[in-house]
């Protein structure tokens, strides 16, 4: 299904319709200006029928009773008129900027972009499609494989809601493997914006023609942080206020799938004793598995995953208790690799090093020991060095300023308490970056003649 000129084609007709997409961009960038009241009219009128319950049952599709409630509180509040002018303001400010005697500078669109997006997120396509539209911008959009029809319809929303949208959008659902066609949609940007790992981006910088802006949202890494009393954990006593917090990580876990750049991939714990990892779990895993019961996820696919994931992890632990590809020194002591405590529907993974690591998904997580005085050197090491985003921090009141700090100065650009870790607000950044000010550029134009002096 392809969306272009405000109207739906089939799929069959793709060639056709790039053929004299080129042209049309160019007559489009030529003579017509799309303003940000414009964009912001139609995604406010979208998010108002939201609200008022219009729109319930395609939420309910995407999740269901409390989750669908929290689906639908934040696009109500992504959509809010105050919200997305509280970011236009802190992203490209309210006018032109101050120049030199006779200069006005102002930002202008990049001109047309190109999306690649990727979809481990309802609504992320189209969400990256209005950014472009609130710049200015005319947008190629390739669907990720796992669309909905979600994007289609949240742009015909738009359009129908503000009809100048639509000579500013294009909808293709080309497969990745039609790289002919991508390289045509490439040839036409002049920045091209991706969502997706490194995978993605060697071969999208393949199809990028020379002097096209690559606008990367890479894959990144979030990962729980705990400083508590563990001899006090060890002993079986447990602060109220950190089976809360705790409480909190559990439903982040279960909510996400652990599928965002912003989920908890890892949970590090503030020691370096292994008896203490190990009183953390038997508190952690209950609790976990109580999320994962409250939370179910709704998709077949996850469903199928966790299955597989349950019985490879039984497996695991049937070799481990026979020694099976275990090394000798290893045998028998308490300090293997890895130990998989397995709950109903979720684990915990017991490790014995202190990298961060993507988690094996299907409420499987990670467990590891990362004493404070590591924590810098070991985060800018190996993979995670440049792909670090949200760090969910659970320690006490006196602590929180220093490894808040600690946490800044590794890498992170987002620490939040642990059940906020995927949390948006208006005005936020992403990965330490303002998206709409990467899809402008900024243009000096002279006033009046030369500039004296």
């Amino acid at each position: 299904m392809i969306f272009a000129k405000g109207r739906l084609w089939p799929s069959s007709r793709q060639d056709e319709i790039l053929s004299g997409l080129e042209a049309y961009i160019n007559r489009v960038r030529a003579t017509k200006t799309l303003s940000r009241e414009t964009v912001i009219r139609a995604l406010s009128a979208l998010g108002d029928r939201i609200s008022r319950g219009e729109f319930d049952g395609r939420i309910a599709s995407l999740a269901a009773g409390e989750d669908a409630a929290r689906y639908k509180k934040l696009a109500v509040s992504a959509l809010n008129r105050e919200n997305i002018e509280l970011r236009l303001a802190r992203e490209l400010g309210s006018g032109p900027m101050p120049s030199a005697p006779g200069i006005r500078t102002e930002f202008r669109p990049l001109g047309t972009l190109f999306h690649i997006a990727a979809g481990n997120m309802d609504g992320l396509p189209a969400l990256s499609a209005a950014e472009g539209l609130l710049t200015g911008n005319f947008n190629i959009l390739k669907l990720p494989q796992a669309d909905s029809g979600l994007t289609v319809e949240i742009l015909s929303e738009l359009c129908r809601a503000e009809p100048e949208i639509a000579d500013f959008v294009a909808v293709f659902d080309t497969p990745s493997s039609d790289v002919a066609a991508m390289k045509k949609m490439a040839g036409m940007a002049d920045g091209i914006v991706l969502w997706g790992g490194e995978e993605a981006e060697r071969a999208v910088r393949k199809l990028a023609p020379a002097g096209a802006k690559l606008i990367e949202w890479g894959h990144r890494l979030g990962f729980c942080y705990v400083k508590t009393d563990f001899e006090a954990l060890c002993a079986g006593r447990t602060d109220p206020r950190l089976i809360s917090d705790l409480s909190g990580l559990a439903e982040h876990i279960a909510l996400t799938g652990q599928l965002l750049c912003s989920s908890c991939q890892t949970v590090f714990l503030d020691t370096a004793r292994r008896e203490d990892m190990e009183a953390f779990a038997r508190i952690f895993l209950p609790l976990l598995e109580e999320a994962v019961k409250k939370h179910p996820p709704a998709e077949i696919g996850v469903l199928a995953a966790r299955s597989i994931r349950q019985r490879m992890i039984r497996m695991e632990r049937a070799l481990e208790k026979n020694g099976i590809d275990t090394p000798a020194e290893d045998r028998g002591s308490p300090e293997k690799d890895r130990a998989i405590l397995e709950g109903r529907e979720c684990s915990l993974i017991l490790c014995r090093d202190s990298s961060l690591e993507l988690s094996p998904l299907c409420m499987s997580v990670p467990v590891k020991r990362l004493p404070e005085k590591n924590l810098l050197p070991t985060l800018r090491r190996g993979e995670s060095k440049g792909r670090l985003q949200t760090a969910g921090l659970i320690c006490p009141d006196e602590d929180r300023g220093r490894l808040t700090d600690l946490l800044l100065r590794a890498g992170l650009t987002r620490v939040t308490a642990p059940a906020r870790m995927s949390e948006p607000f208006p005005g936020e950044s992403h990965d330490g970056e303002y998206p709409l000010r990467r899809y402008v550029r900024a243009a000096d134009v002279e006033e009046g003649g030369a500039v004296s002096g």
